[in-house]
This record gives C-alpha cells, sequence and structure tokens, in this order.
C-alpha cells in the first residue's frame, strides 16, 4: 500500500483557512486520494478536550510555558491516534493548523523561543512533519475585515489578542518559510478563492 501525505494549513487570523482546506481536499480527491481533514488543537477526543481548555477563558488564563505545553499535548494525541494511522493507512490528511503556528504563536507571538517549541514537539511528537506547510498570507487590513465577519466580534482568547500580536506571528511565519523553503510555502490568500485554490495545488504539485 502507497504511504499518505500529509499536508498543514497556517496563518494568521481571517486569511480563509477552513474555506481553502475544504477546496484542496476537493482537488486531491479529484485525483483518486482519500483525504481526512483535521484541526489542531483537535482531532481526536484528548486533543479536543484539550482545545477547549486552551481556547476557552480570559487572555491570562494560561502562561505562555502552560499554553505551549497543552498544545504540544494535544499534537502528540493527535499526530499518535489520527495523523500517522490515517498515511500509513495510505490516505492524505490536511490539518487546519500544525506545528507552524505553535512556533509563530507560542514562540513568535507570546515571546518563548522557537527552540523551546521544538524541543516540546520533539518530545511529543518525535519531530513528525508535514510533507508540505502552507501558510497563507493576506493584507492585514483584509485579513481582520474578514475576522471580524466570521467572529462577529466575538474571537477566542488566541485570536482576540491585539494587532502587535498578530503582526509578530504574521513576521514568524515569513520567516519560516525563508528558513525551510522545501517544505513550508508562502500563499497569496488575496483575489478570489478559485485563485487562492490554484495557488495552493501548484505548491503541492509535485507530491500528487
Amino acid at each position: 500500500m502507497t504511504k499518505g501525505r500529509f499536508l498543514s494549513v497556517e496563518g494568521g487570523e481571517g486569511v480563509g483557512k477552513s474555506t481553502q482546506i475544504i477546496a484542496l481536499a476537493q482537488a486531491i480527491r479529484a485525483h483518486g486520494h482519500d483525504v481526512i481533514i483535521t484541526r489542531e488543537p483537535g482531532g481526536t477526543e484528548g486533543a479536543e478536550a484539550i482545545r477547549s481548555l486552551l481556547l476557552g477563558g480570559s487572555d491570562n488564563r494560561w502562561q505562555p510555558r502552560a499554553e505551549a505545553l497543552l498544545f504540544a499535548a494535544a499534537r502528540s494525541d493527535h499526530v499518535e491516534h489520527l495523523i500517522k494511522p490515517a498515511i500509513d493507512g495510505g490516505k492524505w490528511v490536511i490539518s487546519d493548523r500544525f506545528l507552524e503556528s505553535s512556533r509563530a504563536y507560542q514562540g513568535g507571538g507570546s515571546g518563548l523561543s522557537d527552540a523551546n517549541i521544538l524541543d516540546l514537539h520533539a518530545i511529543g511528537s518525535g519531530g513528525f512533519l508535514p510533507d508540505r506547510t502552507l501558510i497563507l498570507e493576506l493584507d492585514e487590513v483584509e485579513a481582520s475585515r474578514r475576522a471580524e465577519l466570521r467572529d462577529g466580534g466575538v474571537a477566542d482568547r488566541i485570536g482576540g489578542r491585539d494587532s502587535d500580536f498578530h503582526a509578530m506571528v504574521h513576521s514568524a511565519f515569513r520567516r519560516f518559510a525563508a528558513e525551510d523553503p522545501a517544505r513550508i510555502k508562502m500563499i497569496d490568500a488575496g483575489g478570489e478563492p478559485q485563485a487562492v485554490t490554484k495557488r495552493l495545488i501548484a505548491a503541492i504539485s509535485d507530491l500528487l
């Protein structure tokens, strides 16, 4: 049996990840592959329980180190109980967020070092990485407008952080792509959704 593939789709708030993940999955299925869509934090019973702890409550509910540990624990369960079994079974897995979000949000945005986040990932998930990480990026004003429409002014405790935090997150994403251009691709999320989907498909064409 041919082994499957693992893709992660990343980006800041309001870049259109959910819409594009569905479109990307449809395109991959059209190539004859079985596709599972999942998310982080979440995807498994244990990880979903941690998700409710992470995204609810006040902004200062968790200090940065505790937050990073919780994300790493959720990811460990996700990798072992969903992602690895699925790709070993020949399926493609697309995750709405994965390691690069922890690196950007808990590292770049919250002030922990990238080495700290990578160490936690090595312990929790054995350093497991996607075959391709696709980071959607969008003009800050347009992204904020979309996020406001999506959330109706009620964001979760991480999405609702201030603009300086989200600027640091975006800067971190761009740095990761520059450091690992073979695996991590920045994708322009502007324009019509169909055009964005075409850019995503082009970025994984060598894997199909």
